[in-house]
């Protein structure tokens, strides 16, 4: 077994180098775009062939989800170009491949959990093009593995957790929507189950969901943040609706995924998103 890591700083790729290495070390290389462009075509397709890789995760993506909007040429080369040379090498040489997607391919409209049969809608450029690299991979890797997830948090790289206790002063107030709902995901977590899954004795492919159990809005995730950071006696966190914080990209307002099948086929038990979020607060204190 070799295995290639793409985006391997992120915040998904950092956690998931972690969880290699402790169960698998030595067998996996991780590169970021400052080892491999992954927009260079011919580059990708060398270092592939090189590295003769069994499998390939790819976590690198372009998620600055306001800034896509501006930046389309960029997003769109890194979120669909960039896996269709991916899927093009793979396919040539045999790789297996497990590709990191989003919860930004539906449009929010739904009135149940999303499963991975319900067809996809993206509202925003970041969607769309995520979207459009599921639909690439699929062409020509129909063995595929994407995981969909969403409202990714770590002690690492930029999130909404971070942006959250970088404000909690005494005396703050924190403004923050409450019409959007979820489920807040655990890098941590989901790099446990992407390593279950590429470590498996059968490779499953196909489209699966994965967050961490419950529902919140961004209010609620913010207000067990301050809570369980300790500066609830402190900072007041006030709900607003979306349309008093209006961003350049539109985001659906309900993004819950339906994690039956991938608990169906892996046998796998996922963590409440507060129990992950009380985890991940304490090696940030630790960290500090």
């Amino acid at each position: 077994m070799h295995i290639l890591v793409t985006g391997a700083r992120g915040q998904l790729g950092t956690e998931l180098k972690s969880e290699l290495e402790r169960r698998v070390p030595g067998v996996t290389d991780y590169i970021d775009r400052e080892e491999l462009d992954l927009t260079d075509a011919k580059a990708v397709d060398a270092f592939v062939r090189r590295g003769d890789y069994s499998h390939i995760i790819n976590c690198a993506a372009y998620t600055a989800v306001d800034k896509a909007e501006e930046e389309k040429s960029l997003c769109h080369a890194v979120n669909t170009e960039a896996v269709r040379t991916l899927a093009a090498v793979a396919a040539d040489t045999g790789t297996k491949i497990l590709h990191i997607s989003t919860d930004f391919v539906f449009d929010g409209k739904s009135s149940h959990a999303y499963t991975e049969s319900d067809k996809p809608a993206p509202l925003s450029h970041y969607g769309a093009t995520k979207r459009m690299g599921e639909t690439q991979l699929l062409g020509l890797c129909p063995d595929a593995v994407i995981v969909r997830t969403g409202w990714l948090y770590s002690p690492h790289g930029h999130n909404f957790v971070k942006t959250i206790l970088s404000h909690c002063k005494p005396g703050g107030r924190l403004r923050v929507v409450d019409d959007q709902i979820g489920t807040p995901t655990y890098a941590a977590d989901l790099a446990g189950m992407v390593a279950d899954m590429v470590l498996a004795p059968q490779w499953l492919p196909g489209t699966y969901h994965y967050s961490n159990e419950g529902v919140a809005s961004w209010y609620d995730f913010a207000v067990a943040i301050v809570r369980l950071a300790g500066f609830a006696d402190s900072v007041d966190v006030l709900p607003i609706p979306s349309c008093d914080y209006p961003t350049p990209a539109e985001r659906p307002a309900f993004s819950i995924l339906s994690k039956a099948k991938i608990k169906a086929t892996y046998g796998v038990k996922i963590p409440h998103w507060e129990a992950s979020l009380e985890k991940c607060l304490g090696r940030m204190v630790e960290k500090n």
